[in-house]
């Protein structure tokens, strides 16, 4: 009977895989949540009976005994679950995604996979699979990673159900990234709480956090809008005393831009190149794009100005948002000074930034400028797209010249052709 208190002790501490739930909110007031532990029924007090002084329980999760053999069966003693043999009423879904497994998969792993692709939950709970399975087949970590590999690749609903059971199975032989890798998949799915929780445990287990696995929590808080969480994680990355990467710089660059207070980012850029660390160019872009939105330019122009002495030659998207900076705060001269800036350094101009300008210039209802750049284009031999006609009619609508139109560029067209006829 010992034997079966552990398991079911292991089950307990499992039962956030084995019994779903749906997602609970994150909680008010959340403070510093990966040091803290939660009560209730989402989370469970840490596991010190389950955990020995090192990174593996006592026991496995592989049932051991009569007693813990008897958990995967049914009431008539026959067993839940049939590793070798599927329920012949599946659907054609699930038999294309059995017939679909890799070919060199091993046997015992197309069991298991073949099993979580039918799988229900009125056959028994998840763990109570992954148990028989373990006693059966006596996978290595190697199966255990080809599974997960799949349930991923097929972003299969049970991966990080499944992932969370496998690291307190002995025979996975748990290291520290297969945790962040969890972390990571539960932010991504903006499940704080879960998230937290598989800290704790992994903490309990005796893991210290390294820079990468910080940095997960970091994007995790930074898309949930949780800045101070984030930036408490970030100076927990700096206690750790090794040199700050940058993707930690750039997770926490990402967290203010959220957050609305790009110009915070933007201090962590510049103490990045003081270091001689520097963004990726999507850090960069959204940096940029934060202060053409609410037309700064000046934090606008800086940004662009670093991003060349960063060694990241500019396209027509940077380029494009520094003309929309200058066309948000009303500057259509200096956004058209910027749109032929691109033109120079051999950017070619696309549909968007043509329609940008125009829209610098309706702003400031400069029509007569904005024939006359719409003629200098024709000239050059850039044709007008859907966006910037687009743009240009809604104008015309605005002001009810529709009809006028192509008196207005007939006229533009003959006076720049009287322009270029030289004097006698």
């Amino acid at each position: 009977m010992a034997a079966c208190h552990i398991f079911s002790m292991a089950t307990y501490a499992s039962n956030m895989i084995c019994y779903p739930h749906p997602a609970n909110p994150v909680i008010n007031g959340l403070r510093k949540t990966h040091h803290l532990q939660f009560t209730g029924s989402t989370f469970w007090a840490i596991p010190m009976s389950l955990c020995s002084n090192g990174h593996h329980f006592h026991r496995p999760l592989a049932a051991a005994s009569v007693e813990e053999t008897a958990q995967t069966e049914s009431k008539d003693g026959k067993p839940r679950f049939k590793l070798d043999a599927v329920d012949p009423e599946i659907t054609e879904a699930q038999k294309q995604a059995i017939a679909q497994l890799p070919y060199h998969m091993a046997k015992r792993c197309k069991a298991l996979m073949r099993q979580l692709i039918c799988y229900s939950p009125q056959k028994g709970s998840l763990c109570e699979l992954l148990a028989a399975w373990v006693r059966a087949m006596k996978p290595s970590r190697a199966h255990w990673l080809a599974v997960l590999k799949e349930l991923r690749i097929k972003d299969h609903p049970l991966y990080l159900q499944v992932a969370e059971i496998a690291v307190l199975e002995e025979s996975f032989e748990v290291n520290l990234r297969d945790y962040t890798k969890i972390i990571h998949g539960y932010g991504k799915q903006n499940r704080i709480e879960e998230a937290v929780k598989i800290l704790s445990n992994m903490k309990a287990r005796g893991f210290i956090c390294d820079q990468v696995t910080l940095t997960a929590m970091i994007d995790m808080y930074s898309k949930a809008g949780h800045v101070k969480l984030a930036e408490e994680t970030f100076e927990e990355i700096k206690l750790l005393g090794q040199p700050l990467d940058k993707r930690s710089y750039g997770s926490m660059i990402m967290a203010y831009i959220r957050a609305g207070v790009p110009d915070q980012g933007e201090s962590l850029l510049i103490e990045m190149d003081a270091q001689e660390i520097y963004a990726g160019s999507e850090v960069y872009k959204a940096l940029l794009r934060a202060y053409s939105m609410v037309g700064d330019t000046e934090g606008a122009q800086r940004v662009f100005n670093a991003v060349q002495l960063a060694g990241i030659s500019p396209d027509a998207k940077l380029c494009g948002l520094l003309i929309n900076a200058y066309g948000v705060s009303g500057q259509s001269q200096k956004a058209r000074v910027a749109f032929e800036n691109m033109r120079t350094a051999g950017i070619r101009p696309t549909d968007k930034c043509i329609a940008l300008v125009l829209a610098a210039y309706e702003k400031e209802n400069k029509l007569q400028k904005a024939l006359k750049f719409l003629m200098a284009l024709e000239r050059d031999g850039i044709m007008v797209g859907k966006e910037a006609a687009e743009t240009l009619a809604a104008w015309f609508r605005k002001l009810g010249v529709v009809e006028e139109v192509d008196t207005i560029l007939r006229e533009f067209a003959e006076t720049e052709a009287n322009s270029r006829v030289p004097a006698s």
